[in-house]
């Protein structure tokens, strides 16, 4: 008896321990498909609303400011028709409804557009034309319809009208970009926008490409070796003598630390006495271009413009003529904040990069005076031969002066004022020559005359 109860107790236990094992892997399975079938549902309902939001983003985009009118005056009417019984507030409803019906159609398909936009040059002085050429292609194997194809140039929108194009067809698109002022104009990017008849539905398709025109300032052509003054520096004798340079002046008496390379041995055997060669420094152009770009200085933006053109005329020249320069201003392209020193160099690799440079600059609201620029420059350790300080007509000439004082007495300073409309004029005082520019035909007749 004994045997048989214990017999009968494993099979129970055992019984009972298949039936728990079974109980816990349906619960496994039931609580892992409910947490698969929650998780499906979330991202199914992410998606629903994503694309709920994303339709609803696309039609308030489409919706003009006159759809947005009809779309309220139809609303309207459909609720003074329902409320008061308003045979007129039916009409007026069924009216707007029946328009944005048919101006749905104009929206519906893609157009397969590639645009390309192709400028026949990239920079242009101030009052030229740049000649730009829209290129529209059709990849699509269906006709494209007529589109409006909107184009910014700097601050300006250009509207262009995109013919019919058939299938893998393609249109050109000319359009102009004016340069009425000094600076960068923007070119794109451009977007077509597909719209009804009447203007109730818009849908744009921008494309990215843009390209940047420089606006150069106007320039005048300089007389040869102007930018180095060639009074002082292309040959001509300075104030110094020295051993260092090859250009011979004359022979002297040997003095002790003079070399024995330059000693003249045919004087020498003429005289008995040992004699030197003397040489007088010839100079080469060493030249700095500071333009003074503070606002206050200049009476009008005109005369500020007037001052860049003169400013530009002068570091062209010497770029062109392959002078050691350093052109600068009191403010740097492209910066919010001027240098730590107040003056920035201007890339002046070649004439194209330089002008690019004189486009970009804009004038300080604030900024540090000429005459702190000019002690700057004068102990910033620069092998200079010639200043040229371009500033307005508001500095008065005792301020120009001690801009002047700043620099070694072997460095000659000429000063530009720019006033507009004065009469040219010029006046010299020690190292210091001082031009007063009325138009910028008046700088090359000044420097000529210097010159003589």
């Amino acid at each position: 008896m004994n045997a048989e109860h214990t017999r009968s107790r494993v099979r129970n236990t055992g019984t009972r321990t298949a039936s728990r094992l079974g109980e816990t892997r349906t619960s496994t399975r039931t609580l892992g498909e409910t947490q698969r079938r929650k998780v499906v549902a979330r991202r199914r309902w992410r998606n629903v609303r994503r694309s709920v939001a994303d339709m609803w983003r696309t039609t308030t985009q489409a919706v003009t400011p006159l759809g947005w009118f009809v779309m309220a005056v139809t609303a309207a009417g459909f609720v003074l028709g329902a409320t008061l019984s308003w045979v007129e507030a039916w009409f007026v409803a069924l009216v707007g409804a029946l328009l944005l019906l048919v101006a749905v159609p104009f929206l519906i398909g893609n157009r397969a557009y590639r645009i390309s936009i192709d400028l026949d040059r990239r920079s242009v002085v101030v009052g030229g034309t740049v000649a730009a050429v829209i290129r529209v292609e059709n990849d699509g194997a269906r006709p494209a319809l007529p589109a409006v194809a909107e184009l910014p140039v700097g601050p300006a929108l250009r509207e262009l009208t995109i013919p019919f194009i058939g299938p893998h067809g393609a249109a050109d698109l000319p359009a102009r970009v004016p340069a009425p002022q000094r600076g960068l104009i923007q070119v794109g990017p451009l977007t077509v926008a597909r719209r009804d008849p009447l203007a109730l539905l818009r849908r744009e398709v921008t494309w990215p490409e843009k390209h940047l025109v420089y606006v150069h300032p106007v320039t005048t052509p300089l007389p040869p070796n102007s930018a180095g003054l060639v009074k002082d520096l292309e040959g001509a004798a300075s104030r110094r003598l020295t051993d260092s340079d090859l250009s011979f002046y004359a022979v002297r008496e040997y003095a002790p630390g003079d070399a024995m390379r330059h000693v003249h041995w045919k004087s020498t055997a003429k005289t008995g006495t040992l004699m030197v060669r003397q040489y007088e420094e010839s100079q080469t152009a060493r030249v700095a271009v500071l333009f003074d770009a503070r606002r206050e200085e200049y009476t009008s933006d005109e005369e500020f413009e007037l001052g860049v053109s003169a400013a530009a005329s002068i570091s062209v020249q010497a770029v062109r003529e392959g002078r050691e320069r350093f052109v600068a201003s009191a403010w740097a392209p492209g910066r919010v904040r001027p240098s730590i020193d107040g003056v920035e160099e201007l890339p002046s690799r070649d004439p194209q990069q330089l002008l690019n440079a004189w486009a970009e600059l804009e004038a300080a609201p604030d900024g540090l005076p000429f005459e702190v620029l000019a002690y700057g420059l004068a102990h910033s350790r620069r092998p200079l031969s010639i200043v040229t300080i371009v500033t307005g007509s508001q500095p008065e000439l005792a301020r120009i002066r001690r801009a002047c004082v700043a620099f070694d007495p072997n460095v000659h300073v000429v000063a530009v004022r720019c006033e507009l409309h004065a009469e040219p004029k010029m006046q010299r005082a020690d190292t210091l020559t001082t031009f007063t520019v009325g138009a910028l035909g008046d700088l090359p007749q000044l420097l000529l005359r210097s010159a003589s």
